[in-house]
């Protein structure tokens, strides 16, 4: 297979050249064609290298990473954002479905960065870059959109539109609005994590529930949810306190 062509891009020379460094030593399937400090620089690189992916500094004097983004107005390559951790810009990262790497960063997470690329190449849609700044205002709606990764590519969901997901082993079951349902690869975990802000609450371990659609509830040692679309949850006994004060 034809090795994948990388544009390095962070404005710390030393963090540039500890991933260089890794991806040539143990990144086989990546060929490192440039980097850059500045992102300038970069911009016209990227335009000159036409990269298959750019690994790219969210935070840098002068210009951004996701403002260089902007600059570029088309996207040719795939993102894998580097930064030191920063729970605000990975939540924004993680619902439009971009892969992301803290610093300082380690051999296994690179090489499964690397791993999830080539197996799992995602286009940039203008769509998916939109997600990632509306994520990034701050701004919590359920009229806001994440992407859904398939087994044909990414889907565009409105956050309105899912009544509940539950685990199923390595993937997950979304209910939406309209009757319909949709099997993703993503874990619950990670559904969690990201629409925990959008009024969603894990009421079971294979459960999370957005509580827009409650009914009704009903009593029992842990109790029940009938949701809008008919279908019943059991919430977990530990869960019920705190669930109760959600809804109540």
């Amino acid at each position: 297979m034809e090795k994948l062509r990388a544009v390095l891009i962070d404005d710390e020379l030393s963090s540039l050249q500890n991933l260089k460094q890794k991806l040539i030593e143990f990144c086989p399937d990546i060929n490192v064609i440039a980097v850059a400090q500045q992102p300038e620089e970069a911009l016209l690189l990227i335009r000159h290298h036409k990269p298959d992916v750019i690994f790219l500094d969210i935070e840098m004097p002068r210009m951004s990473g996701f403002r260089m983004l902007d600059e570029l107005g088309s996207y040719d390559f795939e993102i894998i954002f580097t930064t030191a951790y920063n729970h605000y810009a990975v939540e924004a990262i993680r619902i439009s479905a971009f892969d992301y790497l803290t610093k300082p960063i380690s051999i296994a997470d690179l090489q499964n960065a690397v791993q999830r690329l080539v197996k799992e190449r995602q286009s940039i849609s203008k769509e998916r870059i939109d997600i990632l700044k509306q994520s990034l205002s701050g701004r919590k709606s359920q009229e806001d959109k994440i992407a859904v990764p398939t087994a044909e590519g990414l889907e565009f969901l409105q956050i309105k539109n899912i009544i509940h997901i539950e685990s199923s082993a390595n993937y997950s079951k979304l209910f939406l609005t309209g009757g319909k349902n949709m099997l993703v690869t993503k874990l619950l975990k990670d559904f969690e994590d990201i629409l925990l802000p959008y009024r969603f609450y894990r009421v079971h371990n294979s459960h999370l529930i957005n509580l827009n659609y409650i009914q009704k509830y009903i009593r029992g040692e842990g109790g029940q949810v009938i949701l809008q679309n008919g279908d019943v949850i059991d919430v977990a006994r530990r869960k019920k306190d705190e669930f109760l004060k959600l809804i109540t």
